[in-house]
């Protein structure tokens, strides 16, 4: 193994930062802070993060084919032009439920944006089950439901030859997966590959490596785990100064480092004084492994 090196490269503090994303055509880190409503997006050149402030909780961010970012705004996909700072509504989803929110999201590799909600917290992982839902933006706009009963809608992606798509619900505490048709998008046959330990704690983002190997952030664990999506064993833990880890993406020029966000919400003055990068962003090197190139919303 080689030495694994952990640093704070972005030390904002955001509230719930989620959803990093190596956009390869910037250079950068993108990534967003859902409760305080802003996407950024981060140089590894100038050290420094650009943020858009917008009108509602922003969960996930992804690229797009034609340029620029979708993203999920409240309970609504939506395109944002960075240098205009302008965001248009694409569609709408749980219009009939008053208190939902989109959470994390990612693009397939056929370039669908598949993206689930959750209920509002009344605090950090608490709130009313069963709320949320899994969804589809299709490149042509339209979106298709995969199925509700959903408590926090989090980590996705898919294995290497794209025929299983990788999926965690959190507070079931579990790693799913489902067999995948690429080129429908339909999913089917849910199981659980991975049931989280109690140290580990919460499930939250998660990503892939060229070996195929997923990674998955742990909220309130302090830590990503590797694990082996075949044997279902835990291959690695890397721990971080912070203990609301919230989703891990692999980047920079090679995407042999990983970066990690975290959340900062629901901590007390004595526990941010022990931990003041909490809500930071990190930067692994060391790992030894590569990550997978983000795949772009094609609509």
């Amino acid at each position: 193994m080689s030495s694994v090196s952990i640093e704070c490269v972005a030390s904002e503090g955001c509230r719930i930062g989620e959803s990093p994303v190596w956009d390869e055509r910037q250079g950068a880190l993108l990534y967003v802070d859902i409760t305080g409503r802003k996407v950024c997006r981060w140089s590894p050149v100038t050290r420094q993060a650009q943020a858009i402030a917008l009108d509602a909780p922003v969960s996930s961010v992804a690229l797009r084919k034609s340029g620029d970012y979708v993203i999920t705004l409240g309970t609504r996909f939506a395109a944002l032009k960075w240098k205009e700072e302008l965001v248009s509504t694409i569609t709408q989803v749980d219009t009939d439920k008053a208190n939902t929110r989109f959470n994390d999201g990612k693009v397939d590799p056929a370039g669908r944006y598949f993206a689930g909600t959750m209920a509002e917290e009344i605090r950090p992982a608490v709130l009313e089950r069963r709320q949320g839902s899994l969804y589809t933006l299709f490149p042509d706009l339209s979106v298709v439901k995969h199925f509700d009963q959903v408590d926090i809608s989090n980590g996705l992606d898919w294995s290497l030859d794209h025929r299983t798509f990788f999926y965690i619900d959190s507070l079931s505490y579990s790693v799913d997966a489902f067999d995948y048709d690429l080129q429908t998008g339909k999913i089917g046959n849910r199981r659980s590959i991975y049931k989280l330990e109690k140290e580990e704690s919460i499930p939250d983002g998660m990503c892939i490596d060229t070996e195929g190997k997923l990674w998955v952030a742990c909220y309130d664990g302090g830590r990503v785990i590797r694990l082996d999506p075949e044997t279902g064993k835990r291959l690695q833990t890397v721990k971080l100064p912070v203990d609301k880890t919230t989703s891990c993406c692999f980047g920079g020029k090679d995407y042999s480092e990983m970066f990690v966000t975290s959340a900062s919400d629901g901590m007390d003055k004595e526990w941010l004084s022990r931990q003041p990068q909490a809500g930071g962003i990190f930067k692994i090197t060391g790992l030894g492994v590569k990550g997978v190139p983000p795949y772009p919303f094609a609509g």
